[in-house]
């Protein structure tokens, strides 16, 4: 798993970001979702750094990364604040300019830094996510029947954060296999490290945070974006065409386009974890996008 990868701990504004790095050639930035870590890219990494130096990281919050303080606003761990700490670790690592591909929360993260860092970001490719402002001005029954975690995790603390500790594998085990509808998508050992992380009262509470910033901050900040600003490098968008993105959005690449002019894409119907449940065709349509860098 990561062969040829080597471990990194990024140190930004006193914060430390864990990851991998490895491969040669352009560099692309990978970003995970929840209840994930940056592992959640081991099928498609390693073939990756093949054509590309490959950074893998853990969110501010998740995984190995640092979990700073919050505030009663959110900010510390609001889409903006995420993505410039990502920016950072990028720069620290001598990337001044790369591409970045990002699943569920990881996109987010993604799309925020290319409307926020346009000169840094090169291509940015999302994977089964719409924009933050998106999901709460359509939200309706279905969405907050199966997304249920944007109004629990958003809920005032420390109602979730308690109710997590309680039962972490139940909460875990939850996602993972009702969006994916493949429990065997994920080996045991890296179910565990998903699960291990909400055992941490720190890590639970930075998550939270999380979603509380999503229903204010950055649902604003998307408020008064759309319309206004646009996202200025290519875009690519993966989707699983039979769940959520793809039923419940109409056409995801049209909603896409009133944020930015190039978009391309289409679903790939495996679940909500492309590439941990159809690494091959995630793979596939990564390299095609990506590799006009390459050239």
């Amino acid at each position: 798993m990561f062969d040829g990868f080597e471990e990194l701990r990024v140190e930004v504004d006193g914060n430390v970001i864990a990851g991998r790095i490895g491969g040669s050639g352009p560099p692309v930035l990978l970003l995970h979702g929840i209840p994930q870590t940056h592992l959640m890219w081991h099928r498609v990494a390693p073939t990756l750094a093949t054509h590309f130096t490959v950074v893998a990281t853990d969110l501010r919050g998740f995984g190995g990364s640092g979990k700073p303080a919050s505030g009663p606003d959110h900010a510390p761990y609001g889409m903006g604040t995420i993505a410039a700490e990502q920016v950072a670790v990028m720069r620290a690592l001598g990337f001044e300019r790369f591409a970045v591909a990002g699943h569920d929360r990881g996109g987010r993260c993604a799309y925020r830094m290319a409307l926020d860092h346009p000169d840094v970001v090169t291509r940015l490719a999302v994977l089964d996510v719409v924009p933050t402002g998106e999901v709460f001005d359509r939200a309706d029954k279905e969405f907050a029947l199966g997304y249920w975690v944007w109004s629990f995790l958003a809920a005032r603390e420390p109602v979730p954060e308690q109710m997590i500790a309680a039962a972490p594998e139940t909460f875990v085990g939850y996602m993972l296999d009702d969006w994916s509808g493949d429990p065997t998508a994920f080996p045991a050992e890296v179910r565990s490290v998903y699960v291990d992380q909400f055992r941490d009262e720190a890590t639970v509470h930075a998550i939270c945070e999380e979603y509380r910033a999503a229903a204010t901050i950055d649902h604003e900040r998307d408020t008064a974006d759309r319309g206004h600003r646009r996202i200025q490098c290519p875009v690519q968008v993966l989707w699983d065409g039979s769940g959520a993105v793809g039923t419940w959005y109409g056409d995801p690449l049209a909603l896409w386009r009133s944020w930015a002019d190039d978009v391309t894409g289409h679903p790939i119907d495996a679940g909500h974890f492309l590439p941990e449940q159809a690494p091959e065709k995630t793979l596939t349509a990564l390299l095609d996008f990506l590799s006009p860098l390459s050239n």
